[in-house]
């Protein structure tokens, strides 16, 4: 839903709350807006008509009635303050406590504001979250792809797209979609919609996504399917076997946690240093991770800063070196990285990256 469409029921909603009298089409008009801007008679009634669809759908007790005991064909609108207020909601500590992780989930993230003022208005119940039965306990899920924040905006607003697309070949083309939703796969964003280059229904991973992503139309200017199911799109769409790679990580001890949970067994016949692979520093934890794009993987790492240390395959530690050249140019002027086992940042050193919700 748009941002002007949700003004305009808004202001609806609360013209219809602040008066006791049933309220006339008429007298509606000239209370909003929004309806007062429309050029005709039937362009209101049209936009009138499917607000009040909206309203009802979204659980809002719209009711009709006259004030008139004569004239009891004017029909009237207002809503049910009563049926509208919001219920007392008694919550336990520790199901406040699920809700305040649930907020921390989005913290830094393109959703963050929404999800602190939720929180802050189950906090004015008067019952205060509890934090310390979830110590240690950090969900996060990352939404750092420079393409989330405008997709996002994109499918909320119902508007078309275009931008460079990088298949698992390595060729790029420019993409014309018009999006449908925003949703995650085993750490990886997707967005799902409407390819208009090829005639059908695509999701897209945004870290495939090159450059920015650029509006080619104007809001509400689709209808998006209602029974769309982004999560089936993307988990039922096929993966190329050669889009999974393996890579090799030393990690001091006791650092690199969200690595060491995505870790695979590693073959007993394994050891630091086997075959090409490099010897991690003495002491470190050598642990084996499934990679599908390095680049994404690459930032991931690069997060960790100093505390890991990529060992193999070449291609993983060129992103990592990527980033890294990256994001010291941009802190500290040009730097030359040593070869060998790429560490994640130089001692004393740490890249900086907007961090979502994992």
């Amino acid at each position: 839903m748009s941002s002007l469409r949700t003004e305009r029921l808004l202001n609806l909603v609360i013209a219809l709350l602040a008066t006791r009298r049933w309220l006339t089409k008429e007298q509606i008009r000239h209370a909003v807006p929004q309806y007062a801007e429309c050029e005709s008679t039937e362009a209101f009634d049209r936009m009138f008509e499917r607000d009040k669809e909206d309203l009802r759908e979204l659980g809002v007790p719209l009711e009709t009635g006259t004030d008139s005991a004569w004239f009891d064909d004017e029909q009237g609108y207002r809503i049910d303050r009563n049926a509208y207020a919001l219920p007392e909601v008694e919550l336990t500590a520790e199901e406040l406590a699920v809700l305040g992780l649930a907020s921390r989930v989005w913290q830094q993230a393109s959703l963050a504001g929404p999800a602190a003022r939720a929180l802050v208005k189950l906090r004015a119940l008067g019952v205060e979250t509890d934090e310390d039965s979830l110590v240690g306990v950090e969900p996060r899920i990352r939404a750092a792809e420079p393409s989330f924040d405008p997709l996002y905006a994109a499918t909320r607003d119902r508007v078309p797209v275009s931008f460079r697309y990088r298949r698992p070949d390595g060729a790029t083309a420019e993409r014309h979609v018009q999006p449908w939703a925003v949703t995650s796969r085993s750490g990886w964003w997707y967005v799902v919609g409407f390819d208009r280059d090829r005639g059908e229904t695509r999701a897209f991973k945004l870290s495939r996504i090159e450059g920015g992503v650029k509006r080619i139309g104007k809001p509400g200017s689709y209808e998006v399917p209602d029974d769309i199911d982004a999560t089936q799109h993307v988990t039922g769409a096929p993966s190329s076997a050669r889009d999974v790679r393996e890579a090799w990580l030393g990690l001091r001890p006791g650092r690199g946690a969200a690595l060491r949970l995505r870790a695979v067994p590693e073959p007993a016949a394994a050891g630091p240093g086997d075959g090409d692979r490099p010897a991690p520093p003495e002491g470190w934890d050598v642990v084996r991770v499934t990679v599908q794009d390095p680049e994404s993987f690459a930032e991931e790492v690069a997060s960790n800063g100093a505390d890991v240390v990529v060992l193999g395959p070449p291609d993983v530690r060129e992103a990592v070196v990527r980033r890294l050249r990256g994001a010291l140019a941009r802190q500290q002027g040009h730097l030359d990285l040593p070869g060998g086992p790429t560490r994640a940042a130089p001692a004393g050193a740490r890249t900086r990256r907007r961090e979502g919700v994992r």
